[in-house]
Formats: C-alpha cells, sequence, structure tokens
C-alpha cells in the first residue's frame, strides 16, 4: 500500500522549522507535522509548506503538566489552554488533527471523574471546530484503552499510534489492535526495547533500524487495519549534531522509504 511519507519540522535543531521546510522537500518527503502551537508560527509553516507541495498532518499539542488534567485543582489551566490553542490554530489554518498525550511518566495518577470531565471538555472543544483529536499511545495502557471506549463513537476522536513508546514502554501491547480503524496518525522511531525503569527514559528516539523496533510487523498491522494515512518520522539532529542536514534528512528518508517498502 503506498503511503506518504513525512517528517516532523523541528528535525533540524538550531534551524527554523519554516526554513527547514526546503530541506525536508528536497529529501523527497511530502508532509510533515510540527510541535508548534501558536498561529503565526503554523500559519508561516502551512503556507510555505503548501507552496512546496508539503502538506501538515497535525500539530503536537504541548504535554507537560498534562497529569495536572487529572488532578484536583487549578494547575490544569495551563495545560487545558495549551491544548486548546492548538486546536484553535489547527481549525484556523487548515490542520485536521492536533495529538494528545493522557498522561506521563511510570506513575501517572489513575483515572479520575474530574480528570474525565475535563477530557470530555477538551473533546468537545474540538468536534466544535471539526478538528479531530488524536490520543497518542505512551506509558499506561488502563486509561488509552478506557478512552478507545469512552469515545467509540465521537467522530472527532481518533488514535495516533506511536511505534517508539508502543515498544519501549508496553512491549506485551499490540496498541493497534486497540485502535484498530480509528487510526489517523503514526510517530515512527527507533530504540533497544524497555530496560530498567529505573536507569531513565528508555524512549531515545534513534532513526529507524539503529534500535530493534519489528517494523515489518508493524507494516503488517497497519495493513491489516487499513491504514492509509502517512508515515512520518518524529526523529531529529539531537544525537548525530555533527551530521549535516541535507544528509540527516537523505538517510531519514532512505529508512523511512524502506519501512514502506516492508
Amino acid at each position: 500500500m503506498r503511503r506518504k511519507l513525512g517528517i516532523i519540522s523541528e528535525c533540524i535543531i538550531g534551524m527554523d522549522s519554516i526554513d527547514a521546510l526546503d530541506l525536508i522537500k528536497a529529501a523527497g518527503f511530502e508532509c510533515y507535522f510540527t510541535g508548534h502551537i501558536d498561529d503565526d508560527t503554523v500559519s508561516k509553516l502551512v503556507k510555505k509548506g503548501n507552496s512546496l507541495g508539503l502538506t501538515c498532518e497535525f500539530i503536537h499539542a504541548p504535554f507537560r503538566g498534562i497529569n495536572h488534567m487529572w488532578l484536583a485543582g487549578m494547575d490544569y489551566l495551563g495545560i487545558m489552554n495549551g491544548m486548546k490553542q492548538a486546536i484553535d490554530t489547527a481549525a484556523k489554518n487548515g490542520v485536521p488533527t492536533v495529538i494528545v498525550h493522557v498522561s506521563s511518566g511510570w506513575n501517572a495518577p489513575d483515572i479520575t471523574e474530574l480528570g474525565l470531565a475535563r477530557f470530555d471538555e477538551l473533546v468537545l472543544y474540538a468536534t466544535e471546530r471539526k478538528v479531530t483529536v488524536a490520543f497518542e499511545n505512551l506509558r499506561m495502557i488502563g486509561n488509552l484503552a478506557y478512552f478507545a471506549d469512552r469515545y467509540a463513537n465521537m467522530e472527532y476522536v481518533r488514535f495516533c499510534y506511536d511505534s517508539g513508546h508502543e515498544h519501549c514502554y508496553t512491549k506485551t501491547v499490540c496498541w493497534m489492535d486497540i485502535f484498530r480503524e480509528k487510526m489517523v496518525a503514526t510517530h515512527i522511531h527507533d530504540n533497544l526495547g524497555r530496560g530498567d525503569v529505573r536507569e531513565g527514559d528508555p524512549d531515545l528516539h534513534l532513526l529507524p533500524f539503529d534500535g530493534n523496533v519489528d517494523y515489518v510487523k508493524m507494516m503488517r498491522k497497519l495493513d491489516e487495519y487499513h491504514f492509509t494515512g502517512p508515515l512520518i518520522l518524529e526523529v531529529s539532529t539531537r544525537r548525530c549534531p555533527e551530521v549535516e542536514p541535507k544528509a540527516f534528512l537523505a538517510d531519514c528518508y532512505a529508512r523511512i522509504q524502506k519501512i514502506s517498502n516492508l
């Protein structure tokens, strides 16, 4: 199955993401996503991308402080307002989807009625603006699996499959079997699997094939659930600052193309 290939626009550390689009296009990519949520930056990205024939597939909402969504008090307002800003920016600029985290850390808060009410508010906010909220798999299984059922009939709720997170956080769970036909986005990157959680975060965001993610299995599952969306890399030059940007992007494109051909 032919799928578009993409990469995060902030892939070249130290380079403005708007300028990076020229190199992303030259490397062969057809689409991108961004972690910017302000309208000024995203509107410039979309305008530049459109002129190059690159589509902005989604905006990644902020996630620092996401656990406050489940806790009493007003500390949740910062992250809630950030996610709403991402939704507003997406709606204004014709970006169809916003990626949202549900919790963070190995000891994330339990599901609470307060938290569910807040996420319900966020989903309604996005629905009113006709922007899809795509929840992304991380460490916790129960809360995201619960969301798959809670929002099963919501038109503007979908899911983002992150290959690296599955491999190093919840390796025994195949998230695509939970998301099924509700998948709308991908984050592709590699790591060495789940180690001792006391040794730091195993979510390394390596280039594909520098770790041991089973991409053959991943592609078979994407085909099984008839996923037609793009394969998008979530990697950057952070781990290889000595590599020239053009060479880095050429390497990235060759690797995601190899995955696409599996």
